[in-house]
């Protein structure tokens, strides 16, 4: 396995690379004419999930994300250590991302749409708001621990997690974004001062990573000790 220092550099780059084409996705989509739209933003974010994952997962594993981290933590596919440092690496390469999205584009047209920040439908509650991000988070660590961590699994790259993320956003983002993530949520919600239900994107995913965890841990995954034994 790589140095720690190592693994911290690649899950910074790959959630600032994630949080960064996202949150721009977000700025450019209002721009008059730009056209994006839900499935162009959320295609943005799976294709831009899919290279990160690709690109890091033989590094530090890829996971890019606070809650799938303490997720697989809990699964054990990581040490208690590397899982503190691994989210306070994400959730720097978080905020630098939304820093970079800031100094590009006009404030004019970025402070409109919060930076890319995830916001809640103002039609939905803080618990059906958790309840959104828990579910759909369930599902993409699925994606990572049947697509990425199985070692029976093809062997795909990042695909089937950037994939996962695509339907993720077209079903919850007129709910809550959605975030699946507490660092996508966190970084443009440090610059951009939007702290509005910011809890949800903490609580829900971390929810829905830990139910998939066990699941798959206690259930659907090989034993660890088959693993080892090859």
């Amino acid at each position: 396995m790589p140095a720690l220092s190592r693994r911290l550099v690649a899950e910074m780059l790959g959630t600032f690379g994630l949080v960064f084409f996202g949150c721009a996705a977000i700025v450019v989509n209002a721009y008059p004419g730009a056209g994006l739209g839900l499935s162009g933003i959320a295609l943005v974010h799976a294709l831009t999930l899919s290279v990160m994952v690709s690109a890091t997962m033989y590094i530090s594993g890829g996971y890019l994300n606070p809650a799938l981290t303490i997720g697989l933590a809990v699964a054990r596919r990581l040490d208690a250590k590397s899982a503190v440092t691994y989210i306070v690496a994400q959730l720097i390469g978080a905020v630098l991302a939304a820093f970079m999205v800031k100094l590009i584009y006009p404030v004019g047209v970025a402070r409109i749409v919060a930076y890319g920040t995830p916001l809640i439908a103002g039609t939905v509650s803080m618990q059906q708001a958790i309840g959104v991000e828990a579910l759909l988070t369930f599902f993409l660590m699925t994606a990572v621990l049947g697509t990425a961590v199985s070692p029976i699994a093809p062997r795909i790259g990042g695909f089937g997690v950037g994939l996962t993320l695509f339907f993720c956003i077209m079903v919850g983002g007129p709910l809550t974004g959605p975030s699946v993530n507490p660092a996508r949520a966190f970084g443009p919600a440090i610059v951009s001062g939007v702290m509005t239900g910011h809890v949800v994107y903490w609580i829900g995913p971390i929810i829905g990573a830990l139910i998939a965890a066990v699941l798959w841990d206690r259930v659907l995954l090989p034993p660890l000790a088959k693993i080892a034994e090859g």
